[in-house]
């Protein structure tokens, strides 16, 4: 795990090039330094309880689309982050602190949450969002102690391009 961290993040090493030195695949090298990450920033460990995780995130979800945003507020840990790799509108930040900054964001985009597929993300309950059946965002969420303590956005149209998302159309 520290390896990964240290070299992608102090160094800009690419997890292509971590992997190999890991004895993991680009995917698995990315998890060992997101736990790392974690573990610096002392971050509760996420529920262990997959169907847990997503009973947490479909009630996001659920809550987003119908325009709750003090349940929206309820299911967030005080400190939870978001953090998106495009700015989306481009005004928009990168990092999002704190559960009403977040709901806040969340309600914002509610329009998108009928679009919103589950999916996993490195492992944790996700979503994809497949508006007009093109990707918009994938989201993968950190859930703690039952509510959501990270969010992370993925919306670069070039990432985005990059994914294989058939298993989708069936």
């Amino acid at each position: 795990e520290r390896l990964a961290f240290v070299l992608h993040d102090m160094f800009a090493v690419p997890f292509d090039e971590i992997a190999p030195i890991a004895g993991r695949s680009p995917a698995a090298a990315r998890q060992l330094a997101s736990r790392a990450r974690r573990r610096v920033r002392g971050a509760p460990a996420p529920d262990a309880d997959l169907a847990r995780q997503r009973e947490v995130v479909d009630a996001f979800a659920a809550a987003a689309r119908e325009g709750d945003f003090d349940a929206l507020v309820a299911l967030l840990d005080p400190d939870v982050v978001l953090r998106a790799d495009h700015a989306l509108p481009p005004d928009a930040p990168m990092l999002v602190r704190g559960a009403r900054g977040v709901a806040e964001r969340a309600f914002a985009f509610k329009q998108l949450a009928p679009f919103a597929r589950p999916v996993l993300v490195n492992g944790a309950a996700g979503a994809v969002v497949t508006p007009r059946g093109r990707p918009f965002a994938v989201m993968g969420f950190t859930v703690a102690r039952g509510r959501i303590v990270e969010i992370e956005v993925f919306s670069d149209p070039a990432r985005l391009r990059r994914l294989d998302l058939s298993f989708l159309d069936g």
